[in-house]
């Protein structure tokens, strides 16, 4: 009880989510058995970091810096505007798209968030769209990133469960892709209502063919890492280090847009959000043990099966509890509590551990863009200056229609299974 008032506390008075997470399981030791217990504290940092695949999360934070420093972005949004630039509203549908182009890059929902909202926000308020609905529709589209691969969160949930990696990465091309496809839907319904702009004029074969072009090497950046793991080529530590190579090599020699000066910066940014990472992941790593310890696992899945043994019902309540949580609280730090206490449970009512991270990565994926802690919204509203409230205004039709893409992956095992059995994963 005292384990979490404290960490409740701390949180509240504006703590960084990491050192909460440590100082709450410290004082969780101590209360255990004093000085003994305490000094138990560094091993757990250190074994909870010494899980050899998260080493693939620096690497391809670098390589999503290195190839947005060559205007790879750029050339992105204009092969998605080209490509569906034409429809009326054509730049939401572009922010959409672009979205699905720039997930093979960072992985990242909050860089998606900032690069777009820095330069297609601004874009599309110039269009005529208002700023409010520009952001909703880049918060929307930015849960892309870490839902089709590479994905960071995929990365530490299979690393820690002991689940395929490459088996997630499968798993999350398909709801990626139909996010994408749904949201471009919701604004194609919504063009009166938001009085979107008029269909602009469709680009030429020719000049389609010419912004292909320009924008093959960044399209190959996913196909390298996505093919060679998918293939059974490499391991996901080895395709990241192997894209950075590959983005070095085109920010270097192809484009010649990066100096020294430029890579040692692109070393301190990735240094510090990893840094930002591991942080949470060691801290946690205390609080985890100290749960394990006192079976608070085992308590919680006994009392979600109290409720019902229905699977549907198990699962949806797993849904509900990680959407509603993901609302406060850092998702990182979520998937390593609760992932070890939760992922037992999917096991007993018989789902596979792959169609168990999907459902994970897809609900906390979502709770960026869901207030009032929603990383995504934060992130839109201080590059953009749009207040909060209204962009979560106009988020909601994207919200619903996510959520539903969510239960229906969760419910549908073999929708959700189908890359990964295809390719042998599952």
């Amino acid at each position: 009880m005292i384990v979490g008032i404290a960490f409740v506390v701390l949180v509240l008075i504006g703590m960084p989510i990491g050192f909460a997470l440590g100082l709450a399981g410290v004082i969780g030791l101590i209360d255990m058995g004093g000085g003994a217990f305490f000094a138990l504290a560094p091993s757990k940092m250190f074994n909870g970091l010494n899980i050899f695949p998260f080493l693939a999360m620096p690497f391809f934070i670098l390589a999503g810096e290195i190839m947005n420093h060559t205007g790879i972005t750029h050339r992105l949004v204009t092969l998605a505007q080209a490509l569906v630039g034409h429809f009326r509203g054509g730049l939401a549908h572009t922010n959409m798209l672009a979205s699905v182009f720039f997930a093979g890059l960072t992985g990242a929902a909050t860089a998606d968030a900032a690069a777009f909202g820095k330069t297609l926000v601004p874009a599309m308020v110039k269009r005529g769209y208002s700023r409010d609905y520009a952001c909703a529709v880049t918060a929307a589209g930015s849960i892309i990133g870490p839902t089709i691969p590479p994905s960071g969160l995929m990365v530490v949930y299979g690393s820690l469960m002991g689940v395929s990696i490459g088996g997630l990465f499968a798993a999350g091309i398909l709801p990626g892709l139909l996010i994408c496809l749904v949201c471009m839907i919701v604004i194609a319904v919504g063009v009166k209502a938001n009085n979107l702009p008029e269909a602009e004029e469709r680009a030429s074969f020719k000049e389609l063919l010419q912004i292909f072009r320009s924008s093959i090497l960044a399209l190959f950046m996913p196909i390298i890492i996505l093919g060679g793991i998918l293939g059974g080529i490499v391991t996901p530590t080895e395709a990241a280090s192997i894209a950075v190579g590959y983005a070095l090599f085109i920010g270097v020699v192809v484009y010649r847009a990066i100096t020294v000066s430029d890579f040692i910066g692109m070393l301190i940014r990735t240094a510090r959000i990893t840094g930002v990472i591991f942080v949470i992941i060691a801290f946690a790593a205390i609080l985890g043990w100290w749960m394990s310890f006192n079976r608070i696992p085992q308590e919680i899945a006994e009392a979600i099966l109290s409720i019902s043994d229905n699977p549907y019902i198990i699962i949806a309540l797993v849904i509900v509890l990680l959407l509603a949580i993901g609302m406060v609280m850092d998702i990182t730090a979520i998937l390593i509590l609760l992932a070890p206490v939760l992922v037992p449970l999917t096991e007993q009512i018989g789902l596979e551990p792959i169609h168990a991270g999907i459902i994970f990565v897809l609900a906390l994926n979502i709770s960026l863009m869901t207030p009032p802690v929603g990383a995504c919204l934060f992130v839109l509203s201080s590059v953009t200056g749009e207040r909060l409230e209204r962009i979560a205004a106009k988020l909601w039709p994207f919200l619903i229609a996510e959520v539903v893409i969510l239960f229906i992956f969760a419910f549908w095992e073999d929708l959700a299974l189908a890359l990964p059995r295809l390719l042998g994963f599952a």
